[in-house]
């Protein structure tokens, strides 16, 4: 036997060892935060700060912000607690092939593009939906970004500190990507590493020991309870304004929002709070890189030929709402030759390739209750094609329409055929074909002009969509909207390109580092 295969095989026996070994579920211990769905409770209610959107970015902020604040986070989805498809790692992937029009905790949308995709719709947002794979944001995306680098890390260890966990093991099909990415020349080997850093390495994860997932609903728990109040299954339909004719100015004064399921027309409203005879708190929008844009395009904020089509009353003629739009396009390969009945299993390895222009991964992933897909899956990192996001109805529980424009560039394409070369080398690893007992893959495609057709057919998302109201033209440097007073942007819509290997960590840290920066800001502190 090779010597390859004899350590293969080694670690197999050692991960399926571990693997099999039965943890004791932990308690999700007990919350203290206030946490409701009945809408009447908050109706007519005054907060310091409304958070729009408990996702990956506004949980952390309402946690921070809360500290001294009160904070009003009202979610469109329900509680993740309790919910087994959510909280076990066994169940990764489930919520995404479950998925219904108003009430699943993934809304399913497909882009203009054609290409299939979904958001979260929970608290917790993506973070309760997705791989659980945790990896800081490149230095340079931190420079670029103009974020103080101290405040950064302070940030990410807080994030870190609370919900952040090291592999205790890597599962059998996760060994087996580790050597397989390798075996290609995807070098140096980093082992285990919370930073974005070319070549194999292995990351942190939400999932702990216990196979349980921690989701950024879990940094609540760093708030002050008795200034921290949660609406879950609640809707914002519009932002409420002031106009003040002498100064000129505009400012946000409140919300209006819905039940969920109920009926878009019984609307309640919830409000910013008045000292001294004047506001100095936000409502700051953290619903997403869908939900963000369609929400100030609802409130009369974007270009105004959109909102003259669906009679919304402009508020400010803002062209760059919902532009700039921009997903990494995949490529994902099969490599099993047909469904199999494997435990779904996130991915806890990547590769990223010498010119930080290519990241993999790996999962096993379900089709159905009872069957999966071993799949390894390649990203660009920077592409350069951009799309749009307009309004198709003036429900904000449906999806707005957006197209990402996949591969429409020249750049783009040829990357893709370059990455499209290198998935097929992983995929014909004898790493691999070991792992599954068969012969090694066939080639993907041969001639570049086969790879092209192949990039352009078989291009989907790895759900790290971004953009529509970004930094520098529709907010300013500290998330704040131009031209409005009391609103502010704080979430993916606001990146010009996805951070690191998966955004999730530096969206976590980024509610938290903002949160902070408010707090100072709100003390007179530089």
């Amino acid at each position: 036997m090779e010597l390859q295969q004899i350590l293969l095989t080694s670690i197999l026996l050692l991960s399926f060892a571990n693997f099999g070994f039965s943890f004791p579920s932990q308690p999700q211990g007990n919350r203290k935060w206030h946490m409701t769905s009945d809408v009447k409770e908050v109706s007519g209610k005054s907060y310091d700060y409304i958070i729009v959107g408990g996702g990956t970015c506004g949980c952390p902020l309402a946690a921070t912000l809360s500290q001294k604040f009160s904070v009003l986070l009202i979610e469109r989805g329900g509680s993740p607690y309790g919910n087994p498809y959510v909280t076990e790692r066994r169940y990764y992937g489930f919520p995404l092939i479950q998925t219904d029009k108003y009430m699943s905790v993934a809304q399913f949308f497909t882009s203009q593009d054609g290409v299939a995709n979904v958001r979260g719709r929970v608290l917790g947002g993506s973070s309760a939906i997705n791989g659980g794979f945790y990896s800081r944001a490149s230095d340079e995306f931190v420079g670029k970004s103009g974020w103080d680098k101290k405040m950064v890390k302070e940030a990410y260890e807080w994030v870190e500190s609370k919900v952040v966990f090291p592999p205790f093991f890597l599962s059998p099909w996760q060994s087996v990507a580790e050597f397989s990415l390798l075996e290609s020349g995807v070098l140096p080997y980093n082992g285990y590493s919370l930073e974005h850093v070319k070549g194999t390495k292995i990351s942190g994860s939400v999932f702990d020991a216990f196979g349980r997932r921690h989701t950024s609903a879990d940094l609540l728990d760093a708030g002050n309870p008795k200034l921290l109040t949660v609406l879950v299954n609640a809707t914002v339909k519009s932002i409420i304004f002031d106009h003040n004719g002498n100064k000129n100015e505009t400012r946000a004064k409140g919300i209006r929002f819905i039940q969920s399921h109920g009926n878009l027309e019984q609307t309640h409203e919830a409000f910013i709070k008045k000292h001294n005879n004047s506001r100095r708190g936000d409502v700051i929008l953290a619903a997403g890189a869908l939900g963000s844009p369609q929400l100030l395009l609802l409130s009369g904020i974007g270009p105004k030929e959109q909102l003259k089509k669906f009679n919304i009353p402009l508020v400010l003629d803002m062209k760059n709402v919902g532009k700039g739009m921009q997903d990494n396009p995949c490529i994902a390969v099969l490599v099993d030759s047909k469904p199999q009945k494997r435990i779904p299993d996130p991915p806890q390895v990547a590769g990223i390739t010498s010119d930080l222009k290519v990241i993999i991964e790996a999962a096993i992933l379900p089709l159905s209750s009872n069957s999966t897909r071993v799949n390894v899956a390649a990203k660009l990192a920077f592409p350069s094609s951009r799309g749009f996001l307009e309004l198709s109805n003036t429900d904000p529980r449906l999806n707005p329409s957006v197209r990402f424009n996949y591969l429409a560039s020249e750049d783009d394409m040829e990357e893709c055929v370059k990455m499209t070369q290198l998935l097929n080398k992983i995929a014909r690893s004898k790493s691999i074909a070991f792992f599954l007992g068969e012969s090694s893959q066939n080639k993907l495609a041969s001639a570049e002009d086969d790879m092209r057709k192949f990039c352009k057919k078989n291009v989907r998302t790895i759900y790290h969509y971004h953009g529509g109201n970004l930094v520098g033209s529709v907010v300013d440097k500290d998330y704040k909207v131009y031209g409005v007073k009391g609103l502010r942007v704080l979430d993916g819509s606001t990146f010009s390109e996805s951070p690191g290997t998966n955004p999730m960590a530096t969206l976590l840290m980024l509610g938290r580092y903002q949160g902070i920066k408010i707090l100072r800001e709100r003390e007179g502190v530089k």
